[in-house]
């Protein structure tokens, strides 16, 4: 009698590892798929603010004939992001793009005109609407990652982890470049 109790225990031990092990790994994967599913949200606003940008350079062009540099920094950036294959090049090319696009909008208070423009009005109001869609996604996916990011470490998840190869995601930050001030130069 003693020898079915104890085997009991064990398969009763041994079953709630299992479900254990299930259910973290689970939970991972989870994780896994929120944090992609959060850069899958960044990507489809950066997009967006992408669609933005020829229209703006094009309406800002008639005003600023002799501002070329500025126009074609704006447009080689928003290039380098659109041929970026990984997210840590997407980020990167990301802020070299937020940088050329302070630039445009600090080119526009030289132009009077420029700045009366509804259709630059308009593209103004929609970018700036469209960053702030971009910092909140940012702000959310970076929740999530410290989340997933958590969840790899601690113990005792850490193990199951381990065994299927999760990975830690990175964070969404901002570069060196963009935590200086903007300067435009006339």
């Amino acid at each position: 009698m003693t020898t079915w109790i104890i085997i009991g225990v064990i398969v009763l031990i041994v079953l709630i590892i299992i479900v254990w092990a299930i259910s973290t790994y689970n939970k991972l994967v989870d994780l896994r798929n929120r944090v992609k599913d959060q850069w899958a949200q960044i990507d489809v606003q950066l997009k967006r603010r992408f669609d933005l940008i020829p229209n703006l350079v094009e309406t800002v062009k008639g005003y600023t004939k002799h501002e070329s540099e500025t126009l074609e920094s704006v447009i080689k950036a928003r290039n380098t992001y659109v041929s970026a294959t990984t997210p840590e090049a997407q980020m990167k090319a990301d802020g070299e793009l937020e940088q050329a696009i302070s630039k445009l909008f600090a080119l526009a208070e030289a132009y009077p005109d420029l700045k009366a423009n509804t259709n630059f009005q308009h593209l103004q109001t929609e970018l700036t609407e469209t960053e702030s869609k971009i910092a909140s996604a940012r702000q959310f996916y970076n929740d999530t990652v410290l989340v997933y990011n958590n969840k790899i470490e601690m113990v005792p998840s850490n193990i199951i982890a381990g065994i299927f190869k999760f990975k830690q995601e990175t964070f969404f930050e901002a570069d060196a470049a963009e935590r200086e001030n903007v300067q435009v130069k006339f």
